[in-house]
């Protein structure tokens, strides 16, 4: 067994010390770089770049610079998340015909730069407003053609699996659906390209009301897909229209406005500035796209300076870096976990959260699934639907990273939805509080693939006519939770999401009491508790009396609420959730083998699906764990439980990585986290997947950086417990966030901290050590 001990040191060198410290990660971003010295095959083999909202995937193929162009919010009628076209940049001559080729994603600088022929290409997205920027430096006069491509020039229906990118994901019977055009065209010396929903027809938001029977509350609900307007200008210095051209890029045809140089030149500047707005007018919308691009052209400027600003100040406040060979699995680790983050922080500012599915960086789906021949806007899972275990493992890894001020899009999300949510519950079961569901539309109801077309007319409306999905509501406590936590590690004001979290936890009170009294004459159990039944332990056991995610939920988030300041709540709301706090069951535990282990719930009907529920008392809610009680009953469960040994595994959102490290178990931790972390088989070593989901699958590094941090610092209550499943052959430089507006950092030699350094210097005491 392991011990704590506390930790002293000498405060005399801490200015020397954080200086090397920032030199020390600037050096590391150097040499996680990704540098490619052969073109790219097909578009798989593309590089992430992208910053603010916006993600482009850029490869060179053939001697053309193409770049697929994605941005947050982006949902047609059918509540597919489209891409913005392609671009591709021909010149001539062609410098990129030589042996001296390269192209690098410059991490530290946020940007993408090829080179070949003298000639230096850099590509950037300007964090603070919606322009991307592609900058030709070359040792001669060049010509320029750039091309915008665009595959939904006509009006399609979908077929088979394309439907799987939408909310419908099979071919729905008696509903027509169709994928509407983009207008394309010229104007002036630009291209204009925009996507408009149109509101003659219905859309998913339509028929998933009619389909789920709240017609009768559909004005009070919003629906983000009508009138939404989306896409951008290109233009280029001294460039004029050259035409149209048409096309095929693997599997799909596309139609391409053409840009060229008026005359050869050393320098040329493309941009393409991009808008997406939810309008009734498309002249309101270009209103708003002037105003974008007058403003780009004012600050031109500072806008570089900033950007690389942005993205220095981003790195520096928070890193892993692992020492070793660039073969070394373990270096991979440190890189990957970089490249992850980075991945991220191009989707800091969006109006919605990064998708699991893909985030902003998807590619030719049959490069991912070769019998899938759609288009470039395809992903399976959705664009508009947000699976709600998968996307709290993009947002998790936030907190100690330091990134809170990217976790927005996220809450705004469920904000959003909050009155749907409530409105759900007041239609079904005329009672008070927010039911969400598991598979959430970004309007906040339920998918209605998931839902289930073959809804029973005598089966509970409010209930998912769906064996996976029945009675999995629980996930939406886990951001009431990343709420608080925000309170905790940062001192934010969260008064705005008090009703949030006080509607989600009214919905479980009164809908089991609710159901406690249609069955008997008793609302609680013989100890005065809830009876959450019928209650569902993730999407894996199914019709549970007293699930332990439930329960585990509940107890966690009512004891971190009923924590808060008193300007926060009043006597009389305190006093409620305390109560309902006190009337939680205990977590369900069970006998294995003559080993004591925590169970999934305390009985359930069948297994649906290969989570391991029983162990999110460990991980997300932290009830056992390292420095917890009871330590021995929670690796019991990991390392016996047949079910959960069966189901170790590293692909998509697959946790073993992460228990392992909540619990001390090193060489597990060690295992999969290497599983997770190391490079994948595409091009571009952080594009993951397909696993469970798609690719580059988010959810699979999110975990991956989860499992990371755990493995060097977990933290409960005030204390900061360093290096509690870190391999002592893993020598590596740290920054990290803790509660508290702390920041802890330094460096690992053989299993020992040195140079460690924490701000604010009182939080110093909380720190230990976790020795053999």
């Amino acid at each position: 067994m392991k011990k704590l001990c506390a930790v002293a040191f000498s405060g005399l060198l801490f200015l020397s010390i954080f200086s090397s410290q920032l030199q020390a990660q600037t050096n590391s971003l150097s040499s996680y770089e990704v540098t490619w010295h052969k073109q790219s095959v097909n578009s798989s083999e593309s590089m992430p770049c992208g910053g603010g909202d916006i993600g482009l995937n850029v490869w060179v193929e053939n001697g053309d610079i193409l770049f697929y162009i994605s941005r947050s919010g982006t949902f047609d009628e059918n509540n597919a998340m489209l891409k913005l076209g392609r671009v591709r940049l021909n010149l001539n001559p062609n410098p990129f015909s030589g042996n001296d080729f390269m192209q690098t994603l410059q991490l530290e600088k946020g940007r993408v730069k090829i080179t070949g022929g003298g000639t230096d290409v850099l590509i950037w997205v300007d964090v603070f407003r919606p322009v991307v920027h592609l900058e030709v430096k070359s040792p001669k006069a060049v010509d320029a053609i750039a091309t915008y491509e665009n595959w939904r020039f006509e009006d399609f229906v979908p077929v088979t699996k394309e439907f799987r990118s939408n909310s419908f994901k099979f071919p729905p019977k008696n509903i027509d659906v169709k994928t509407h055009k983009d207008n394309v065209a010229f104007s002036g010396n630009e291209v204009m390209f925009y996507h408009q929903n149109r509101i003659d027809t219905d859309d998913a938001f339509d028929i998933t009301v009619r389909q789920q029977g709240m017609e009768s509350v559909k004005e009070q609900m919003q629906n983000p897909l009508k009138n939404l307007v989306f896409g951008g200008t290109m233009s280029g210095t001294n460039m004029i229209p050259d035409g149209t051209v048409s096309g095929k890029y693997i599997n799909t045809t596309f139609k391409g406005l053409r840009l060229k140089s008026a005359k050869p030149s050393w320098s040329i500047q493309l941009e393409l500035a991009l808008y997406v707005a939810k309008v009734g007018d498309i002249e309101q919308w270009k209103v708003g796209l002037e105003k974008i691009k007058n403003d780009a052209k004012l600050n031109a400027k500072t806008a570089e300076r900033k950007t690389q600003d942005w993205w220095s100040q981003y790195w520096n406040r928070s890193y892993i870096s692992i020492e070793g060979n660039t073969t070394d699995a373990k270096w991979q680790v440190g890189r990957n976990y970089q490249l992850f983050r980075y991945m991220l922080g191009c989707n800091a500012y969006g109006d919605y959260p990064t998708k699991f599915n893909g985030g902003l960086f998807t590619f030719d789906p049959v490069f991912t699934d070769s019998t899938n021949l759609g288009t470039p806007d395809h992903r399976n899972w959705g664009g508009g639907l947000m699976t709600a275990q998968n996307q709290r493992l993009v947002y998790y890894p936030m907190f100690k990273s330091g990134d809170l001020d990217m976790i927005k899009p996220q809450f705004d999300f469920y904000l959003r939805s909050l009155k749907t949510a409530e409105l759900r519950s007041e239609v079904y079961w005329k009672h008070k509080g927010a039911c969400f569901t598991e598979q959430l539309e970004n309007f906040g109801l339920p998918n209605m693939a998931e839902y289930g077309w073959k809804h029973p007319a005598d089966f509970d409306k409010g209930i998912e006519y769906n064996a996976w999905l029945e009675y999995s509501w629980e996930t939406c406590l886990e951001f009431c939770y990343m709420m608080l936590e925000t309170e905790r590690y940062e001192g934010r004001n969260i008064s705005s999401y008090i009703p949030f979290i006080e509607s989600c936890l009214t919905f479980f009170d009164e809908h089991y009491q609710m159901l406690a009294k249609q069955r008997g004459a008793k609302i609680w159990d013989g100890n005065g508790n809830y009876v959450f039944y019928p209650s569902s332990a993730a999407e894996t056991y199914k019709m549970t009396y007293n699930s332990t995610t439930y329960i585990s939920a509940l107890r966690v988030v009512l004891t971190r609420l009923t924590e808060l300041p008193n300007s926060y709540l009043t006597d009389e709301q305190r006093e409620k959730w305390t109560l309902m706090l006190k009337r939680i069951p205990p977590v369900p535990t069970r006998t294995l083998d003559g080993k004591m282990k925590l169970a999934p719930a305390e009985n359930w009907a069948r297994i649906q699906n290969t989570e391991t529920p029983q162990l999110y008392p460990v991980y997300p809610w932290g009830l056992y764990g390292v420095d917890r009680p009871d330590l021995d009953v929670a690796r019991n469960t990991y390392l016996y439980d047949p079910f959960c040994v069966k189901n170790h595994h590293h692909e998509s959102w697959a946790q073993a990585a992460i228990f392992a490290a909540r619990l001390g178990l090193t060489d597990e931790a060690k295992k999969y986290t290497v599983l997770k972390l190391q490079d994948g088989k595409l091009r571009f070593p952080a594009f993951w997947g397909p696993g469970h989901d798609w690719v580059p699958d988010h959810n699979w590094g999110g975990s991956g950086m989860i499992a990371l941090q755990e493995m060097l610092m977990q933290t409960h209550d005030r204390k900061i417990i360093l290096l509690p499943a870190w391999p002592k052959d893993w020598n590596a430089r740290f920054k990290l966030h803790a509660p508290y507006n702390t920041i802890v950092e330094g460096e690992i030699r053989n299993g020992d901290i040195l140079n460690l350094k924490v701000t604010p210097e009182s939080r110093r005491k909380d720190v230990v050590i976790w020795h053999e």
